[in-house]
C-alpha cells in the first residue's frame, strides 16, 4: 500500500526527518533552530543546470550566513554520487567562479523519504528525480516560502536571498514589502483598521511616512 504525504504549506511546521548528508548526519529542523534555512532539491548529480546552481549557492554561502541563513541540498542520489560530483565541481570554472567547494550538506535520499514529505517528486515531471523545490524555513521551523521550478529552469539565487531579507524585515518591523522591493527601499505599513486611523494617515505631516491612498501607505527604511 503506497504511503501518502501531504506537502507542507506556508505556515506549517517543516516536516521532521533525520538524514545522512555530505557533512554528516542531520536532524531536521532541530539542528537548525534559531536559523533560517534554504532547503532545496535538484533533479540529479552531474547534471548541467544543477552544477551551475550549486556553484552559485556555494559562492553565496558566507553572505547567506551573514543574514543567519543556512543551505541544505537534496537529490535522489547516493552519498557517493554526491561526493564525486562535488569534487568534480571544484574543477569547473563558470562565470568567474572556480575552485568552488560546496561546504553545505547535501542529503542522500535514495528512498525518497525526504522528497516525498516535501512534495519534491512530481510524477508528471519524473518519478525518479526531484523537481527544483525551494523551502524557506524560519528560525522556529515554520515554512515561510515555497518555490517550485521545472527541471529545465535554473533558480535565481539572489531572488531567494531577497525573499529571506524581506521576511526578516517584515518580522522585525511589522511591515510588508512592495513589488520589486530591495533592501533599503521604502516599505508598506499595515492597512489602517479604522476610519480615524485612515484619516490621520492621509493628513499626516510625518516626513518619513506617506500615503498614496488610505489603504496604501509607505514609510522610509532608516536602517
Amino acid at each position: 500500500m503506497n504511503e501518502e504525504f501531504k506537502m507542507p504549506l506556508i505556515g506549517d511546521k517543516a516536516p521532521e526527518f533525520q538524514a545522512k548528508t555530505t557533512q554528516g548526519n542531520i536532524d531536521f529542523p532541530k539542528d537548525y533552530k534559531g536559523k533560517w534555512v534554504i532547503l532545496f532539491s535538484h533533479p540529479a548529480d552531474f547534471t548541467p543546470v544543477c552544477t551551475t546552481e550549486f556553484m552559485t549557492f556555494a559562492t553565496m554561502a558566507d553572505e547567506l550566513k551573514a543574514i543567519n541563513t543556512e543551505l541544505v541540498g537534496l537529490s535522489i542520489d547516493s552519498i557517493y554520487a554526491h561526493i564525486a560530483w562535488l569534487r568534480k565541481i571544484q574543477e569547473i570554472e563558470y562565470k568567474g567562479m572556480k575552485n568552488v567547494e560546496v561546504k553545505f550538506p547535501v542529503i542522500e535520499d535514495i528512498k525518497m523519504d525526504v522528497a516525498k514529505k516535501y512534495g519534491m517528486v512530481q510524477p508528471n515531471q519524473s518519478t525518479t528525480q526531484a523537481v527544483r523545490a525551494v523551502f524557506i524555513i524560519d528560525p522556529e521551523g515554520v515554512v515561510r516560502t515555497i518555490l517550485y521550478y521545472p527541471q529545465s529552469t535554473g533558480r535565481n539565487m539572489q531572488e531567494i536571498k531577497r525573499i529571506i531579507i524581506a521576511l526578516q524585515k517584515a518580522d522585525s518591523d511589522s511591515v510588508a514589502t512592495p513589488a520589486n522591493w530591495m533592501p533599503g527601499e521604502d516599505v508598506i505599513v499595515p492597512t489602517a483598521g479604522s476610519c480615524g486611523v485612515a484619516k490621520e494617515r492621509m493628513e499626516s505631516t510625518d516626513k518619513d511616512q506617506y500615503c498614496l491612498d488610505w489603504f496604501l501607505c509607505f514609510k522610509k527604511d532608516k536602517k
